[in-house]
């Protein structure tokens, strides 16, 4: 008998597998079924076997089959899922995909309609009761089985997102990731098929389809527009450059108005913010009525998600980057800019300047101020508390000084180093948790215009501006003054935020103003915001395995590992410490741009949030918090600091470890007062350690350790 060439068994191989009835694989619609009965995603079937969620789709709707090694991976994996989930008596036949309209809106109080997006770039839209939800595969098809949302078994996953479509407006969550082949990738693994071809159907899609949206944060507030944020491959398929060029900082770059696709969105009755279309825009269409038509897109290849507040994000798969932005969404707010923008919205969306009451004379339902919130109009500050280029400095002829309530930046003289402390091994930095954050917790600031006194009475209860003659006030060298933030001793008069003339009197000295600029009405305006973040914060930490019921000597092992336990959860921290320090810079953002003439207003000053007076409020409160903690640590440990710069300070130490020296009762338990080690804001953890010779060796310069202890040029940005 004649062998037969191999090729021709291959064949008739590959034809009884074609005969084979589902034999080998089950029939498309029953896979479709084990991996929802099993509650896995497309997404983690994908990343078990090496493919992307499109190949998945495709297998499920019965469009493609896998081949070789993964066959049998696949088959391996539904053989299993079938002997735990038996299928049911009912046909396991394929079924349709059905589009259901989205439910209509909840009733909400009323709001005043709005001809154009405010200052913040939020708008509204015509409700469309007709509205659909999307498809949630890749590629659209007549038949396939019918989709739904499950939640991912990623071990982080529980915590990290809450399920899709707790509100039924928004059923597949806040935001999607759009990729270059239609796949929009959303929050718990979905995937939604987006067959838009230009940004106008893009828009269109989001808005009529997409079921992306979430819901406000306040009940006098507004619902947070979708966001889609598109890859490089995305951007190119919709006509955009991959890259924008130009000499500008990259974030300050946008399209120019002749541009097509800028043409094309203004043909579709679209309109752009003043922003323009740059790595973020919003494409908006004017208010009709409550509901919203504004659409935020995010462009990563235009570096709309800076690395400093998103390290590595960028450069994952769009699935993950979806992940990292739908936590951050969840627990924080949608991304609309910079983490530093976003904290400043969070701030609005949380405090909104409206609410609706009712006319006594006409009946109707109107908007009116909210209390608590800083109202819709710009306010102008007290000269003191502006910067020089500011309007109220230029046009009143201000001659006097202006606030300086900043940050620590301070380095110990060298030559009050002693020799014991020059004989210990380590320096070591200790960093508190997101002191901004603690500081802006219960902190009381003015809600109303200043008002201006002469000679007053000093009271720790106002907030406002203060001139005071400090001079005399003489405390121990080694550590920094409280009152100016590099830490040296006042010279004269000087305008200081209430805090610090509060901890003055506190340490048992006269004061005795000269001048006074304070607000009548006053409030805790970012307390919602710290509650909210501060969950954030402690909430993706327990996620990274730092949690409240750990020893010291545990969470400093879990610090250390943290980043590495789940990097995209790590980045999602990093965002949400951005997002306070950036926000709190906001609060008095600089003119920005080379045309900018002195005493010109700039766009940031029609904000009700441009607040200088609240950013001082909260960095003075930080900066007495940090001195009160070094003047116990004194007191309890007789341990002086070497350099404070913010929020880290480095101390010498016979150990590597902080807890070499900080203070601890006979129970074990942290003498209170001075710095401890935890997981919460204010609390500390270590930021570095290095020789003390090498400390030493950087003060001789006039270099601040701090700045360096974490290895390389780890400088703290305030977010300015």
């Amino acid at each position: 008998m004649t062998d037969q060439p191999p090729q021709l068994f291959t064949a008739v191989d590959s034809l009884l597998a074609a005969v084979d009835d589902g034999t080998v694989l089950p029939f498309p619609a029953e896979r479709v079924r084990l991996r929802e009965a099993a509650g896995l995603t497309q997404a983690a079937v994908a990343q078990a076997l090496g493919v992307r969620v499109p190949s998945i789709a495709a297998w499920e709707a019965g469009r493609a089959e896998p081949k070789a090694e993964r066959l049998e991976a696949y088959r391996r994996l539904l053989e299993g899922l079938a002997r735990r989930y038996p299928a049911p008596h009912a046909s396991h036949e394929a079924t349709s995909t059905q589009r259901a309209p989205r439910p209509p809106a909840p009733p909400a109080a009323p709001s005043a309609p709005t001809s154009q997006p405010p200052a913040n770039d939020t708008v509204s839209a015509p409700a469309t009761p007709e509205t659909k939800t999307a498809e949630v595969h890749t590629v659209a098809m007549p038949e396939r089985p019918p989709a739904r949302p499950v939640v991912s078994r990623r071990p982080a996953a529980k915590k990290t997102a809450g399920p899709v479509g707790t509100d039924p407006r928004f059923p597949h969550g806040p935001l999607a990731v759009l990729d270059g082949d239609g796949s929009a990738y959303g929050i718990d693994g979905i995937v939604l098929d987006c067959p838009a071809r230009t940004i106008p159907q893009l828009v269109e899609w989001t808005l009529s389809e997409s079921g992306l949206g979430a819901a406000k944060l306040h009940r006098y507030g507004k619902d947070s527009d979708p966001l889609i944020v598109l890859t490089a491959a995305a951007a190119v398929k919709l006509g955009l450059p991959e890259r924008l060029e130009g000499h500008e900082q990259r974030r300050s770059l946008r399209l120019p108005a002749d541009h097509p696709v800028v043409k094309q969105v203004g043909r579709a009755k679209w309109q752009l913010t003043q922003r323009g279309f740059g790595p973020w825009a919003r494409i908006y269409r004017k208010a009709q009525g409550r509901e919203r038509q504004c659409v935020q897109l995010a462009i990563l290849s235009w570096d709309a998600l800076d690395e400093r507040a998103w390290p590595g994000v960028t450069a994952m798969e769009p699935a993950d980057i979806a992940r990292v932005l739908g936590v951050y969404a969840t627990r924080v707010i949608t991304p609309r800019g910079s983490t530093a923008v976003s904290g400043l919205e969070l701030m609005t969306a949380l405090r909104p300047p409206t609410r609706a009451v009712r006319d006594e004379t006409t009946g109707n339902w109107v908007p009116g101020h909210n209390p608590g919130s800083l109202g819709t109009e710009p306010m102008d500050p007290a000269p003191p508390e502006a910067t020089p280029e500011h309007p109220v400095v230029v046009n009143s002829g201000w001659k006097g000084s202006f606030l300086n309530e900043e940050a620590f930046q301070w380095v110990r003289d060298v030559d009050l180093l002693t020799a014991q402390e020059c004989t210990l091994p380590y320096a070591v930095g200790l960093d508190l948790n997101t002191a901004f954050l603690a500081a802006s917790a219960r902190l009381v600031v003015g809600l109303s215009a200043p008002d201006h006194f002469h000679a007053p009475s000093f009271n720790p209860k106002i907030p406002g501006s203060w001139l005071v003659d400090l001079s005399h006030i003489e405390l121990d060298p080694r550590l920094p003054s409280p009152f100016t933030p590099d830490g040296s001793r006042p010279t004269g008069p000087a305008w200081y935020q209430t805090h610090t003339v509060a901890y003055a009197q506190e340490l048992g000295f006269n004061v005795a103003p000269m001048e006074a600029y304070l607000r009548r009405e006053t409030g805790a305006y970012l307390d919602p915001w710290h509650d909210r973040l501060k969950n954030a914060y402690v909430d993706t930490l327990a996620d990274l395995g730092v949690t409240k019921d750990l020893s010291d000597a545990e969470f400093l092992q879990a610090m250390e590992e943290h980043k590495q336990a789940d990097p995209a959860l790590a980045a999602v921290l990093s965002a949400i410490k951005a997002t306070v320090k950036g926000g709190v810079g906001k609060l008095r953002e600089r003119p920005q741009g080379r045309h900018y003439k002195e005493g010109e207003r700039w766009p940031a000053l029609e904000r009700p949030t441009w607040r200088p007076d609240i950013r001082a409020a909260v960095i003075s409160k930080a900066r007495v918090n940090m001195h009160r903690k070094l003047s116990n640590m004194v007191k309890m440990t007789g341990l002086y600091p070497l350099a404070v710069l913010s929020d880290c300070v480095v101390y010498p130490s016979p150990g590597e470890s902080p807890l070499a020296f900080l203070p601890y009762a006979e129970s074990g338990k942290p003498q209170p007062g001075g710095f401890r080690l935890g997981p919460t804001p204010g609390l500390a953890k270590l930021e570095g350690v290095q020789p003390m010779a090498w400390a030493v060796d950087l003060m001789e310069q006039d270099l601040n350790p701090a700045r360096h202890i974490k290895g390389g040029d780890a400088v703290l940005d305030e977010g300015e």
